[in-house]
């Protein structure tokens, strides 16, 4: 998601993930790779939506920026089918690095140094959501956001590209509520009457999300269209 703060840049090392890289399990690697091969034989944008399988993610960082050095906190996510959260499908970790956190990040998220002592490290907590996520459909608020950080650590750590498909809340939304102004998750959620249990905590935004997600779907099914291609051919007459 964007987080409303200012990029603080020098503080952090650039190169933070570099000195890891080189210790990659390569069997990761093998199983990224295997899940990118799957990938592309799949087409999702024929899938239904009610069938649509998706992973719904938000993720905290030190900054906007991870090509000068900020860094990811923590990773939440929740697996849907349509727009149905599934049961007991979660994934959340905070990461373990050097560096300090600012302190406007601190005011924001509530994650201090003292919490990320005794988190896996990076290496292995992108590991596990690879695992976790499979090669289902990826969806977040802002998605640039996550995109952006998703693409510098998958090269900085398994030297190789990040190909999960990432959808933009707001891409249902361009069509589900074309004249409503919404940018934030706060206000895309007050609209539709979704509670944030924890507002800027990985997972709680994940699943609000998630809802958000789950409402659009059900209204975008309302207005007749019927998967993620009927979306796309219809923006495309509309730009």
């Amino acid at each position: 998601m964007v987080q409303f703060v200012k990029q603080l840049s020098g503080r952090i090392n650039p190169n933070i993930y570099s000195s890891i890289s080189s210790q990659t399990d390569p069997a990761s690697i093998a199983f990224l790779r295997q899940l990118q091969r799957e990938m592309k034989k799949e087409n999702v944008l024929d899938i239904p939506f009610s069938e649509l399988r998706v992973v719904v993610f938000d993720i905290e960082t030190t900054g906007f920026n991870p090509e000068r050095g900020d860094r990811i906190l923590s990773i939440g996510a929740v697996k849907m089918v349509g727009g149905q959260v599934l049961e007991n499908e979660t994934f959340y970790s905070l990461i373990n690095s050097d560096g300090e956190i600012p302190e406007n990040i601190i005011e924001l998220t509530g994650i201090k140094e003292a919490h990320l002592i005794g988190a896996p490290p990076i290496e292995d907590v992108l590991k596990d959501f690879y695992q976790f996520i499979k090669n289902d459909t990826l969806v977040a608020h802002h998605a640039n956001h996550e995109k952006s950080f998703m693409n510098h650590v998958t090269w900085s750590i398994l030297r190789t590209n990040f190909q999960h498909r990432i959808i933009d809340t707001s891409f249902l939304l361009k069509i589900v509520e074309p004249e409503k102004r919404l940018v934030t998750l706060s206000e895309c959620c007050e609209h539709y009457g979704i509670v944030i249990a924890n507002r800027h905590h990985a997972l709680y935004d994940a699943l609000a999300t998630a809802e958000l997600w789950g409402e659009n779907i059900r209204l975008i099914k309302k207005l007749g269209f019927s998967d993620l291609n009927d979306v796309y051919t219809h923006l495309a007459k509309i730009k």
